[in-house]
């Protein structure tokens, strides 16, 4: 296999068998013909791609994907499914700590999200000091699509190479 073509075969096999599925309409995987198994088949591609080609730097955007099309999927799918901001840096840390595997750079970062977010997740009691992350996600999930306005802003006038 060749390593540039890896990703946008297995990217297009993928996105082939979610149409062909949605033709023959079949009743038991009607849930999943949603924007989110987009996600995760860009999440899968990227994976597979990553561990094909033995290119280990899209494991890090690959599980993210992955992991927010599941979550996604579970929000609208399952009623048990946690809606906790909580998630994303769940999410996140996991993709850090796939990466290390291959890498042996993001530990840290990854045991400090992973942690960060079950500690949100599933700690009933959390001291005052803790009250400031749930105001900030407040704030960004209300002004998120300005925040993509300024980092793009960012990366095309002031980030240099």
């Amino acid at each position: 296999m060749k390593k540039q073509h890896t990703f946008p075969g297995i990217f297009l096999i993928g996105i082939g068998i979610y149409f062909l599925l949605q033709q023959f309409n079949i009743p038991i995987i009607t849930d999943f013909y949603s924007w989110p198994t987009i996600l995760m088949i860009i999440g899968v591609a990227m994976l597979l791609n990553s561990y094909v080609s033995n290119d280990y730097e899209p494991i890090l955007p690959g599980t993210i994907l992955l992991g927010l099309g599941i979550h996604f999927h579970g929000l609208y799918t399952y009623s048990f499914w946690i809606d906790h901001w909580g998630m994303f840096p769940l999410i996140v840390g996991i993709a850090f700590i796939l990466r290390y595997q291959k890498t042996k750079q993001g530990l840290f970062p990854g045991l400090l999200l992973v942690a960060i977010a079950l500690f949100s997740i599933f700690v009933s009691n959390k001291p005052g000091w803790f009250q400031w992350i749930n105001i900030a996600v407040n704030v960004v999930e209300t002004f998120w699509p300005l925040l993509l306005i300024l980092i793009g802003i960012y990366l095309l006038f002031f980030k240099k190479k």
